[in-house]
């Protein structure tokens, strides 16, 4: 009889390369942070270093977020997902008549000694309760009533968050389409609903009237240089002209010396195409990519449906809002006020962006693959 052969063990998987990736932008974006605050640190606080030490410690809190629900099996989230939907809903619809106003938008809760902007929380409970939803639907989501339904569904905190934040409102819809299309073998629906996706946010927009900060973004859009409220579009593209191919060097930027306002959020591509020139612009992009290419390999090799679901939101969260966030810079779309993943100033969005990717390192985690 020959020789029974030792069942080998599966092997477990972990994506460094995605931690790595995670690691390196973090690292980047603190440097570019400190070279582009310090202006405004020094000026407003009496510390070039202020906003990166506020960055530092939202960033350890974020690494202690990711590791610890990393290391939590992705499948448990199932069972607190609509509660997270409800909390979400809850926390951004208490911001419209209790939040903390700044630039005429509520949209921070201010806790004493943190303010709290429910938005970003609220794309990491839409990303974990529709992965929960559409997994058990999984076999009739090819019906076009039932993808209605789902958007139906999100469409509640969709239109809170619009009220204050139609840009996180337009990344939601977005994370919502693109894990819904990832999950239906029909692709001819989704013509249908990006065409009531737009219907819908052309009469949000146009319902405040032309008098509305919505329409006069667009007209500034079209023609920056005829209003004063154009400046800071115009101040980013200077900015985005003068680096030319190689940059002026790092710390060099001339805009950030209080010609861009705010540089250090939404604007801060900006000054990286100032000192790094077109070539560092490329080199952040071509990073960006690598880390969707590592969300790429792990849905594809998760242990089942909903871990590829919960990537593939990540993913569009992620892809979404670097998109949307250069074509604001460079002008191509109406300003958004849409901040950069990993590089721009702010404490909520590192911290619930880090959660993220300890979800999609949990996700990897959990793939097995057969012994040799």
């Amino acid at each position: 009889m020959g020789e029974k052969k030792k069942k080998q063990k599966p092997i477990r998987y972990f994506d460094y390369r995605l931690l790595f990736l995670i690691i390196f932008m973090l690292c980047f974006g603190l440097i570019m942070l400190y070279s582009t605050s310090s202006y405004y640190g020094a000026t407003r606080a009496g510390d070039a270093a202020f906003y990166v030490k506020k960055q530092l410690f939202a960033t350890g809190l974020g690494l202690v977020a990711m590791i610890v629900v990393s290391r939590i099996p992705y499948q448990i989230w199932m069972h607190f997902s609509t509660l997270a939907y409800l909390i979400a809903l809850g926390l951004c619809t208490f911001v419209i008549f209790g939040g903390r106003e700044a630039k005429g938008q509520a949209r921070w809760i201010d806790l004493g000694f943190i303010s709290f902007q429910p938005s970003e929380f609220a794309k990491l409970a839409v990303i974990i309760f529709l992965a929960t939803i559409i997994y058990k639907i999984s076999s009739q989501v090819k019906d076009i009533k039932t993808l209605v339904k789902v958007m139906a569904i999100i469409l509640p905190v969709v239109g809170v968050v619009a009220y204050n934040n139609l840009s996180t409102a337009i990344i939601i819809l977005g994370i919502a389409v693109c894990m819904l299309f990832v999950a239906s073998p029909k692709y001819s629906h989704f013509v249908m609903v990006a065409l009531v996706v737009v219907a819908v946010g052309a009469i949000f927009i146009l319902a405040a009237g032309t008098d509305g900060y919505r329409v006069e973004r667009i007209q500034v859009w079209l023609d920056p240089e005829s209003s004063d409220k154009g400046y800071q579009t115009l101040q980013g593209l200077y900015a985005i002209g003068s680096g030319g191919l190689f940059g002026m060097g790092l710390g060099e930027s001339m805009q950030k010396l209080g010609f861009i306002p705010e540089a250090q959020n939404d604007m801060i591509f900006t000054v990286i195409c100032e000192e790094m020139g077109l070539f560092g612009a490329v080199c952040l992009v071509l990073l960006y990519l690598l880390m969707i290419w590592r969300f790429m390999v792990i849905a594809n090799n998760a242990a089942d449906l909903y871990g590829a679901l919960i990537v593939v939101g990540v993913m569009a969260h992620i892809s979404i809002q670097v998109i949307l966030n250069i074509a604001v810079v460079t002008n191509t779309i109406p300003n958004t006020g849409i901040s950069l993943p990993f590089i721009s100033y702010g404490g909520t969005s590192i911290l619930f962006l880090l959660s993220e990717m300890g979800l999609a390192l949990s996700v990897s985690r959990g793939i097995k693959f057969e012994g040799t």
